[in-house]
């Protein structure tokens, strides 16, 4: 993968890849690997993936993965590292192997401690998350989601985004001894950051996902009137509108949602 498409895919993660953005993103060809019988019995750890990922691989895919472990071994300085980083977990994530792709995107943020990177981490490991079945993936790509939302947060604490998809990762994978942190981090920016769109997307997502319709079409609304210009408020407004039993406004939101794809 070159330079270009790499940061064609950064264009897409910064986006927080529709974490609070309401998208119900997929991996390339909809095939996270998960082999469960290599990781049951041990902890799971990003070598414990990237060994059991590697025997998925066919002759060409092997090769194209060597081409890019050399790269990284023969880099000779953190910017050069950090490039071919990047193009390992870009080249992980087109085959639809996100529980790696995070792991070398978090490696990436390690050495470029910036938020942007953290996020791109966190972004990658909520994704493997919300599309693994799996305990011990979940548990995994849940635990270094955390750890990446809140480098990002401690790092670039004025952006509201990171706080809300941290409480989505707690949203997806409540912790055992508070299964409503999510609702309450999500109330708390409520309180504090009232005109910020995001807050209500994720709140409207929560509600989605409850199946509480008439308060996720609220929520969304407020969204709505706070950033018309979000382009995928209108695609949650639309499954919102949908579980309501709204039929004409849930057309009206979806033609919106159609014109930004």
């Amino acid at each position: 993968m070159n330079k270009a498409q790499y940061l064609a895919l950064l264009a897409a993660l910064a986006v927080f890849l529709a974490l609070y953005l309401g998208f119900d993103t997929k991996p390339p060809a909809q095939k996270v690997v998960e082999r469960s019988r290599s990781l049951q019995g041990e902890g799971t750890s990003f070598e414990s993936l990237l060994d059991a990922a590697k025997t998925g691989l066919d002759a060409g895919q092997s090769a194209g993965m060597l081409a890019l472990e050399q790269r990284l071994e023969q880099a000779s300085s953190d910017t050069a590292k950090a490039g071919a980083l990047k193009q390992l977990s870009a080249w992980w994530y087109a085959q639809g192997n996100l529980p790696v792709a995070g792991g070398f995107a978090e490696q990436v943020a390690e050495l470029e401690n910036a938020d942007t990177a953290w996020s791109v981490a966190g972004a990658t490991f909520y994704l493997a998350l919300s599309n693994s079945q799996e305990a011990n993936i979940r548990q995994y790509c849940g635990a270094h989601a955390v750890k990446a939302f809140e480098s990002a947060i401690s790092l670039n604490p004025g952006r509201v985004e990171h706080r809300v998809n941290l409480a989505l990762v707690y949203a997806e994978n409540p912790p055992p001894e508070n299964p409503m942190q999510a609702v309450v981090m999500l109330r708390e920016l409520e309180q504090k950051y009232p005109d910020n769109a995001s807050v209500y997307n994720a709140l409207g997502r929560l509600a989605i996902k409850t199946g509480q319709w008439e308060r996720a079409v609220e929520r969304l609304e407020k969204s709505w009137s706070l950033d018309k210009n979000n382009p995928f408020t209108p695609c949650l407004l639309t499954k919102a509108y949908q579980g309501a039993g709204k039929q004409d406004k849930a057309a009206e939101f979806a033609a919106l949602c159609n014109q930004n794809k």
